[in-house]
């Protein structure tokens, strides 16, 4: 198999690892004024992803990074294209960072609470950003004949591709509800369940609609395959649900993100990023490529450092892998 083939199927990796994990950090984080009625239950919530939150933004980086590294003319048309839309999903996670750490320094309860508007505010903004830039890289952009995209910085921002953004933040919400009902205990525990029961079948809706609408455009026989499982993984996690096996509700949730990264790529495949203008121009996985030296390198560093990478991530999530609730929550203790 050729290295540029490998390294888009890494990629399409890296975004699947991304969604999947800071799908439900940001998903925590969207509901936190929603299932947090006390600043203590509040609390709990943070500290379910508090361990991981900063290790499931790398995943992000990494994409990105291997997208420059071994096909620079995708990360320079895709990243290019949606600028806008990409500086506004970087200052919210800046935002969002900075309130986690902040948001205990001071005991006051107005401190916290515009803390805890910047974390809401910094959980919506990113999965809407990165959902409309990733169906930007399916759906594609208008490019000229040397791969640049031609007409407004808003190019980017269409009614498919903002479909793409509804995709994510759907998915993100019903996956923050069943990591919070997986990871706490008592109310907080009952009330995350019952709202991923309510809103998972209208959440997953967009994500439908658009793999529904790029196998109408680009589509294949195979690409059906993972386009099916989607629905039926979101049935199981329901009836999962509904049974209080929040567990295999979460695995099931994680299968219909994988299923969808996979049926995305394949029918992006072998184009980076399509031209909606002329085809002739669609940026391909052999146009867009670092030169085999460049590949063969960063596959060796890859070799060698994303094991690494995984085990450490996998022996964190497995330390703090205990329930935890209101009870757990020591007393505010931080200097005014």
């Amino acid at each position: 198999m050729d290295l540029e083939v490998v390294w888009f199927c890494i990629i399409a990796g890296f975004w699947l690892g991304y969604l999947f994990l800071e799908g439900f950090d940001f998903g925590v984080g969207m509901l936190l004024p929603v299932l947090g009625r006390t600043d203590t239950e509040r609390r709990v919530m943070i500290n379910t992803i508090g361990p991981v939150w900063d290790g499931n933004e790398v995943w992000l980086i990494v994409a990105g990074g291997a997208m420059f590294a071994a096909f620079p003319a995708w990360y320079a048309g895709l990243f290019s294209g949606a600028y806008l839309p990409l500086l506004v999903v970087l200052l919210a996670l800046i935002g969002r960072g900075v309130a986690f750490e902040y948001r205990g320094k001071v005991d006051s309860a107005r401190w916290r609470r515009n803390w805890d508007r910047v974390i809401v505010l910094g959980s919506w903004i990113p999965p809407l950003g990165i959902g409309l830039i990733l169906a930007t890289t399916v759906l594609g952009l208008p490019l000229n004949a040397e791969g640049d995209r031609v007409g407004s910085a808003f190019e980017a921002v269409r009614w498919d591709t903002l479909l793409g953004a509804f995709a994510i933040v759907g998915f993100a919400l019903v996956h923050g509800a069943a990591f919070l009902a997986l990871k706490t205990e008592g109310e907080i525990r009952e009330r995350a369940r019952g709202l991923a029961l309510r809103i998972l079948p209208a959440a997953l809706v967009p994500v439908l609609l658009l793999l529904l609408l790029v196998q109408w455009r680009e589509g294949t026989q195979w690409t059906l395959l993972p386009l099916l499982v989607v629905p039926a993984a979101g049935a199981v996690a329901w009836w999962r649900l509904s049974r209080g096996r929040e567990g295999y509700a979460f695995a099931a949730l994680g299968v219909v993100i994988a299923a969808a990264v996979v049926m995305l790529f394949g029918a992006l495949y072998p184009d980076v990023l399509p031209s909606t203008g002329d085809p002739a121009n669609s940026l391909t996985i052999e146009t867009a490529a670092s030169s085999p030296y460049t590949l063969t390198v960063i596959t060796w560093l890859a070799a060698f450092g994303a094991p690494a990478v995984l085990v450490y991530q996998g022996w964190t999530y497995w330390v703090f892998r205990k329930r935890i609730g209101t009870q757990h929550i020591p007393k505010v203790h931080a200097p005014r």
